[in-house]
This record gives structure tokens, sequence and C-alpha cells, in this order.
């Protein structure tokens, strides 16, 4: 008997079905296969939150440091392909500019300035797509702040950010690399030389260079660039479309914005911006019901966890109210745990905050109809939105 023919949910699962509509086939699978070889996937699939945590725990057992890991193709070795010391060393130097007090110290008012100057922009319109005018520009904005490359705009850094992760992209699913890819992240090397060759600057860079070579440097850049923009983006678009979607919870935010962080908690943990995070086998194990072998690839599903019925009762449901709702993984877990997680959070809270203050009576355009969608990176391809905009 083939592995596949051991798990006939998972040979019947299609990679089209999971970035289209994924949450009825990951509950079927958590509640039957928990572990499940897909063929399509070429790996097993995790959706039980338990043994979700059990990989993104053991690093030992369950590393990124593979060959095939495509981030490290594109940028080379940094703390999101490394294990064991190896990635304490990489990530280490950017521990401190990312911790809470240094967030709000550092960032709070920058964020808010460009989420000011971003709303100013769309007010008078009376409608907009804000995950492309809004949510996207801001969180460029802010890496292009939290990476303080000397003389780097946010045009910049969003073209290399688009370069880099269309070669992923492609490396992931398979195909030759094309040159653009590799062109702007050796303009992105350059940046970080020049920014550390002149030194006396706050940016993280500089102080990650007394410990890293340059080359390590360009690679944790690049790394901390690709997450503040893909996810960040997606964590405004997709809690922007879950409050926007549930008017009652809605209006239970806008009487108390207090709740709001409850609200992003939720989104999160309904519709991850990361909904997959990938791991190899270093050695033949248990995980569950399988039997998994040295080598084999074991995608940890965010999204199914995050749905885990044994630990969020009434798991499909939007509730801003949920009290274990920041139990939710969306930003992984373990030594791999996001770095900049809590400037995320900030990013979002301050940008969702000020939209539902200032855009009267916010709503979904109800002619254009949207929903997340992704395979790994999931928001809605677009977002209409409309309000009462001033006289």
């Amino acid at each position: 008997m083939s592995v596949a023919d051991s798990f006939p949910l998972g040979a019947a699962t299609t990679l089209d079905e999971l970035a289209r509509d994924p949450h009825p086939r990951l509950a079927l699978l958590r509640a039957h296969e928990p572990v499940s070889w897909l063929p399509e996937l070429g790996g097993w699939l995790v959706t039980r939150r338990d043994l979700a945590l059990q990989v993104m725990r053991d690093a030992a057992t369950f590393t990124v440091d593979d060959p095939r890991f495509s981030t490290a193709q594109v940028v080379g070795p940094s703390m999101l392909s490394l294990d064991g010391e190896q990635h304490t060393r990489h990530r280490e130097p950017f521990n401190s500019p990312f911790r809470p007090r240094q967030v709000r110290d550092g960032f709070a008012s920058f964020i808010e300035q460009e989420t000011g100057r971003l709303i100013n922009a769309l007010e008078s319109a009376g409608a907009a797509e804000p995950r492309r005018a809004f949510a996207g520009p801001l969180a460029v904005a802010v890496v292009t702040e939290a990476l303080g490359l000397v003389g780097v705009g946010t045009d910049t850094v969003l073209t290399w950010y688009d370069a880099i992760v269309r070669e992923v992209s492609d490396i992931t699913a398979g195909h030759a690399a094309g040159p653009a890819g590799a062109a702007a992240y050796a303009e992105l090397r350059a940046a970080v030389e020049d920014t550390v060759a002149e030194g006396g600057s706050s940016s993280p860079l500089v102080l990650a260079a007394g410990r890293l070579a340059l080359p390590e440097v360009a690679s944790n850049a690049a790394v901390l660039m690709f997450g503040g923009i893909e996810t960040t983006e997606a964590m405004i678009t997709n809690a922007l479309l879950h409050l926007l979607r549930h008017p009652g919870q809605l209006a239970l935010v806008l009487r108390d914005f207090e709740l709001l962080d409850g609200a992003i908690e939720e989104s999160l943990r309904l519709e991850p911006g990361a909904a997959v995070v990938d791991r190899y086998a270093v050695c033949d194990t248990a995980l569950g019901p399988a039997g998994v072998r040295r080598g084999d690839l074991v995608t940890v599903s965010l999204a199914g966890a995050n749905r885990d019925p044994a630990v969020f009762p009434d798991p499909d449901r939007f509730d801003v109210r949920r009290e274990n709702a920041r139990l939710q993984l969306a930003f992984a877990h373990g030594p791999h745990h996001c770095i900049a997680a809590h400037l995320a959070r900030l990013e979002t809270r301050i940008a969702l905050q000020r939209l539902l203050q200032r855009l009267p009576a916010l709503r979904l355009a109800p002619d254009r109809p949207t929903a997340p969608y992704g395979l790994v990176f999931r928001k809605p391809p677009a977002l209409h939105v409309r309000w009462d905009s001033p006289r």
C-alpha cells in the first residue's frame, strides 16, 4: 500500500482548493487525518494545533535548514532559513529594535503620521481599494523606516520587494528564476553596505553589522523586508474585511476601541496572512498518526491549527470578545516566531482605528464582493470599500 492510499483525504486534496477556500477541507483533514500525505504538495500537511506546535517547537527534528528552502536560494542563509546556533547568531542582533517598548517608542509616531497622510489622500473620494491604496503603502513605508537604509525611498524598496518575491514564488512553483530577483537583491546588498559604511545611523542594520558579516546583514534585511510588507499588508486588509463583513462586531469595536486588539487577534486566527510554514524532517519520526521519513517536507497549516475546535469553540465564528484569541499561531511559534510581531500589531491597530474613526459609515462595496485567496499568503486580491465623504 502506498503512503497516499493510507491518507485518502489527503490524496483527494488539491492545491487549488487550498488556495481558494481551504477551511472546509482543512476541517475535514484535522478531524480525520490531522497529519496527512498530500501528493499535490509532495509532503505532509499538519492541521491540528497540538501537532503544529510540536513541529514548530522541535527544530532538531523539523528544520528549515534545507537546500529546498526557496527564500534561501534567492537571498542566502538568514534567520528564516537556519536553525540551532546559526539561527540564534543571525536573529539576536535584530531582537532589540523589535521588543514591545522599543517598537512603541520608535515607530508609533511614524505610523500615525503615515496613516494620516494616506487617509488624507483618500478621504474626499468616498470609495477606495484600501489594500493597494492604504495597507500596502503603509507597510512599505514602515519597513523602509525600520530598515533605515541610507538614501533609499519607499518606491525603491517596493521595487526590490516585488522582484525578490516573484523569484521566490517562481522557485517554489518549480520554475526557473529570472534575472530580476538577483538584480534587485544585489541592489539591496549594495544599499546595506552603504548604510553600514556611513555608520552613525540608528538603523538595525548598522547595529547588526557589529556581529554579522555584510552578506549576512543583507540576507536578513531582505527577510525583514519581505515579512514586513507581505504579511502586514495582509494583516491589515484581512482584519478590515472581517470587521466590515460582521456589522455587529464592528459596532462593538466602534463603541469601544479597546476591543480592536481582540478583533485583530481574531482576524489573525481566522485568516493568517501566512497560511503555512514549511519544515523538513531531519530523521525518521512519528508525528501523530503518521510515520514521517527523513527528508520529508512537513508543512504546518497555521490556518488549520487556528480553527482547531479543541482550543477555539465555534472556530469559524468571528468574535472580537473571544477570550483566548491570542493563542492563534499566525506569527508561527518556537524559535521562528515572527521577530516583528509587535510592530505588525501596532501598525495594524493604528491603521484600523484611524480608518474607522475618519471614514464615516465605512462599508464594503456591495457590487464588488471579495474573499481572501492564496495557498501560502492569503489576502483579498482587491478590497473595495465606500464611506460617506464630507460634503
